[in-house]
This record gives structure tokens, C-alpha cells and sequence, in this order.
């Protein structure tokens, strides 16, 4: 049996920062990987949407040239096949790089499948390896309702997407989160035919109804958007899939891009060791400030924490687990706040608490509609709504949620006020340069500041 201090099973984005942390204080460590090697992010995530919304936005901005002066743009065309072969390369860089770190790890990195046979022993590969702490962080795939499976490949995941070599003239998508909203739309700017199905009456991880009635209203220009329903599908006798809704609408695809979420892998890995109820995952058995399983020297990062799937925080999560399996006391750490982003145009977004979260607390909110905002009017692109949300006491800011164009650089702005307890008038006290899109937060803050105490009739500047 082969003795080490640390056993991290997954080579993913938590994984790595892991193995990054732990390899600072100790060498004997072993990375333990099944099935692809490149992280989700760069391999089917973050990395080749963007590339892919980048070209559908580029080709959409055509419709604005003939306002703008610039003729000529009825001549031009998409080459659907070509688009995808250049995300491809773009992706490939960007696993290149991942793949340039995995490859220096050198023996310490076992290619196969680990499963406990006690609480801290795996077995990978015939081979038996006791680990003082054993780190799980495998990850998580699409899914897939076991009868769409019938549909071949008719039925894409957000993980066989990036494969495809060419793209079909329609597609349903089903699930309209963050990803179903920014592939559905980018490949309706591609022009394919899209008809997109949700669920839920809300789009884009939105809770705010009227910011989500802004962004199903946007998303509608470019394809169909049904909220409030399920999808069945059944085999169309041309040759296609039939969706038909709860609610009784329906249309005939070639394809159907299946975006309803991921599920952590954590299946057939021995967990039943530990004695715990995992019928919920890892939900409620892992401390977020910790990352550690319950009292056992086991961690647990990443998406198959299901803690929050967004790199930044899948990151940490493997920062966390790396610091404290290495140390004999476990230390708990605050979490950032949070910050969601969906990059479709306009971008959705969500920092802090949520409108749905703040539903009992008393809140002020101010808003700003973009409409009419100067610099998204210069650019085309004057349309959205950001809202703002404030403690009515003392003017903290909470939260916000928002659809407007460049909505990434607002987030940010926010999370980081949010982050420092920040007031209402402590932000307006900051400069907003003329003409920004940050000039539409300052507007919302204002609209909270008139309903505090004293107004804002004095001026924003602070006293000296």
C-alpha cells in the first residue's frame, strides 16, 4: 500500500488549486483524474462560449452599420462550420495552457477512477493508497433526463457542444439559465432558428420580475423564449424532434441543446464509508468556510461541492481545502461575495443578495433604466434595466440585479462596495466619469439616497 499525506481526486480548477496549495508544504501528494484532463471552464465552459458569443455578437453589430453610414453589410454571411472550428482552436489554447501545468506535475498525477474502501484509503487502478487527507473534487456533468437519451445525436449537452462541427438550421434549447441563455442567443445571432424553454418564469438566474421581464424582452429579438412550462419531446416524422410544451405550444427542431443544470460526480466512489446521507449530494455536509466533510480528514471542492459552480468560487474552494489539508486545525474562511454573470447582451447579472433573498428585509430600491442611458445610447445597445437594493436603515448597500450592456463592469463595481459595507452615499461619493454605462448605477443611487433620511439634497462630495 502507498502512504502519502495528501490524495486530491480530481484535476479540474478546484483540483489544481488544491495540488497548488498542498505542494508548497508537502511532496507527498498524488492528483488522481478520471476522464478528460483540460477543466471545465477551458475545455466546455467559460472559455469557448465566450469565444462563440464573441463571433454572434460581431456578426449581429451588421444590423446597426446601415444607421451608422457603414454600407454594404447585406453582403455579408456566416459560415457556420467555420465558426466552430475557430472556437475550437480558441479552446484548444486555452486547455494547451491548463494542460501545460497538469504535465509538470509528472508522476504524482494517476490517470483512473478512485473509489474509498475505507475512510481513508482509495483504490485507484489495483493499486491501494493510504492518504492522513484525501481531498474529492471530481466535478460535475450535464443532465440528461434518461428518455431524451433515445434522440442520439439529435441531443447535445453543453459538453458534446463544443464538438460539433457544424450547426443545425434550428434548435430548441431547454433551460434558459446563464449557459442556456447565452448559447441560445449567440446561436440565434448565428442564424439558426432557436426556440428556447424554461421551466421557471425567470431567465438567467434572475429573481427580480422586473428585470426579467427586461431580459425575456430582449432575448425575444434574437429567438422564441418560453417561460413557465416543461418541455416532452417525441421523434418528428421528417426526420427532427417535436417539442411540445405543458402549456400547449410546440415546434419541430433538428436538434435539441439539453441545458438543465449539471449533476456532481460523486457516484460509485465508495462514499458509503462514511456513513452519510448523500441523497442530496454534498448539500448541508460540507462547511463552505472550511470546505471539510462533516469531522472527517476529507474535503470536498469544487462543483461537486454544489456550493456555488462559478470559477472564482470553485477556485477558492480548492484554496480553502489545499490550506486546511495540509494543517493538523482546520481555519474557516469568509467567502466573497457573490457575483453571477450571464454574457448575453444585455448581460445579466447578479451581486450580493438577491432580490428573492431580500424578500423579507426591509430594503430600499433604486433603479435605472437603459433606455435612454448616454453611453449604451452612443453605442447601439440602449436597452436594460439595473436595481439596486439598500438596508432602509442605515443605507448599506445589499444587492443588485440587472440586464444591461457591459452589466460585468457594474458587478464588479458592486461587489467590491459590497464587499467593504459600503453605503448608499459612500459610493456616490466616488467619481462616475462622464459618459459610462457606471454613470447608470450612479443615477439608481441616487434614486435610493432621495428616500433615506435627509434626502440628497447635500452634495455627494464629503465634508472636510
Amino acid at each position: 500500500m502507498r502512504n502519502v499525506d495528501i490524495a486530491i481526486i480530481g484535476a479540474g480548477t478546484a483540483g489544481l488549486n488544491v495540488f497548488r496549495r498542498v505542494r508548497q508544504v508537502t511532496s507527498s501528494v498524488v492528483l488522481i483524474n478520471d476522464g478528460h484532463y483540460g477543466t471545465t471552464c477551458a475545455r466546455v465552459g467559460c472559455m469557448p462560449s465566450k469565444v462563440l458569443i464573441e463571433v454572434a455578437n460581431e456578426f449581429s453589430r451588421r444590423t446597426h452599420f446601415e444607421e451608422f453610414g457603414i454600407k454594404g453589410s447585406e453582403g455579408l454571411t456566416i459560415n457556420r462550420a467555420e465558426v466552430m472550428k475557430y472556437m475550437r482552436k480558441q479552446r484548444d489554447w486555452f486547455v494547451g495552457r491548463v494542460m501545460e501545468g497538469i504535465n509538470k506535475i509528472g508522476d504524482k498525477n494517476i490517470k483512473g477512477r478512485a473509489r474509498f474502501v475505507e475512510q481513508q484509503v482509495l483504490e485507484v487502478n489495483g493499486e491501494r493508497i493510504h492518504a492522513e487527507k484525501i481531498v474529492i473534487a471530481t466535478g460535475s456533468r450535464p443532465v440528461v433526463p434518461p428518455a431524451w437519451r433515445q434522440f442520439g445525436n439529435k441531443l447535445i449537452t453543453t459538453d458534446d457542444f463544443f464538438e460539433q462541427e457544424d450547426l443545425p438550421d434550428s434548435m430548441a434549447v431547454i433551460g434558459l439559465g446563464a449557459i442556456g441563455c447565452e448559447l441560445g442567443q449567440a446561436l440565434a445571432r448565428l442564424g439558426i432558428r432557436v426556440v428556447g424553454v424554461e421551466m421557471l418564469p425567470t431567465v438567467g438566474g434572475l429573481s427580480d420580475p422586473e428585470v426579467n421581464q427586461v431580459a425575456i424582452e430582449a432575448f425575444s429579438k434574437d429567438f422564441e423564449v418560453w417561460t413557465g412550462t416543461t418541455a416532452q419531446l417525441s421523434e418528428d416524422s421528417a426526420g427532427g424532434v417535436k417539442v411540445e410544451t405543458a402549456d400547449g405550444r410546440s415546434t419541430t427542431v433538428d436538434s435539441v441543446l439539453a441545458s438543465l443544470g449539471r449533476r456532481p460526480n460523486f457516484d460509485n466512489m465508495g462514499l458509503e464509508v462514511f456513513g452519510l446521507d448523500l441523497s442530496n449530494g454534498f448539500k448541508g455536509l460540507v462547511n463552505p468556510n472550511t470546505m471539510q466533510l462533516a469531522d472527517f480528514p476529507v474535503f470536498v471542492a469544487g462543483d461537486v461541492s454544489s456550493f456555488r459552480p462559478i470559477l472564482h468560487d470553485v477556485a477558492d474552494d480548492g484554496a480553502i481545502a489545499g490550506y486546511n489539508a495540509v494543517r493538523d486545525k482546520v481555519e474557516a474562511f469568509k467567502r466573497r461575495v457573490p457575483l453571477r454573470i450571464a454574457f448575453t447582451d444585455p448581460q445579466t447579472v447578479v451581486v450580493g443578495a438577491s432580490f428573492a433573498e431580500l424578500a423579507e428585509q426591509e430594503v430600499i430600491i433604486g433603479q435605472r433604466s437603459f433606455v435612454v442611458q448616454g453611453r449604451t445610447k452612443v453605442m447601439a445597445r440602449n436597452h436594460g434595466l439595473l436595481r439596486v437594493y439598500a438596508e432602509r436603515e442605515s443605507g448599506r448597500l445589499l444587492g443588485s440585479e440587472m440586464t444591461i450592456p457591459d452589466g460585468e463592469y457594474v458587478g464588479h463595481f458592486l461587489a467590491m462596495a459590497i464587499e467593504n459595507e459600503m453605503t448608499v452615499r459612500d459610493v456616490m461619493a466616488t467619481p462616475f466619469y462622464h459618459p459610462t454605462v457606471l454613470e447608470g448605477l450612479d443615477n439608481a443611487l441616487n434614486a435610493i439616497a432621495a428616500q433615506l433620511e435627509g434626502g440628497n439634497n447635500a452634495p455627494t462630495l464629503r465634508r472636510i
